[in-house]
């Protein structure tokens, strides 16, 4: 499984509650059309991270980076329904950084012969 993480803050006077609603929107659409295996939002808790990192994270988990692929394709054609739901998120949002992690060790991996 790959983790694409996203951080971010939201801009000024935006609505927390509104955001939660709009990532639940754009995520699930996503999720439904086969194009994540899932997600969760989350928020800092008592300021505890690193003070770079945006007070919201976003986890978005598929199966494998061709399926990471397909969903940055459907975003970037930057047609409805995904394009106003995607809007609905990104217009909300200021500092935003990304990570992509997978889970460790894979799932493929062999032990032994590691030549380094």
């Amino acid at each position: 499984m790959d983790i694409y993480h996203i951080w971010c803050d939201l801009k000024e006077g935006q609505n927390d509650l509104e955001f939660t609603e709009n990532v639940q929107k754009y995520l699930t659409q996503l999720e439904s059309n086969g194009r994540i295996e899932g997600w969760r939002l989350t928020r800092r808790k008592l300021g505890l991270s690193p003070s770079h990192l945006g007070e919201f994270h976003i986890l978005i988990e598929t199966k494998d980076l061709a399926q990471l692929d397909t969903a940055f394709v459907a975003v970037s054609e930057r047609t409805d329904p995904v394009e106003e739901l995607h809007y609905g998120v990104n217009s909300m949002v200021k500092n935003f950084q990304a990570a992509l992690y997978r889970d460790f060790p894979d799932s493929h991996r062999k032990s032994g012969d590691e030549r380094f």
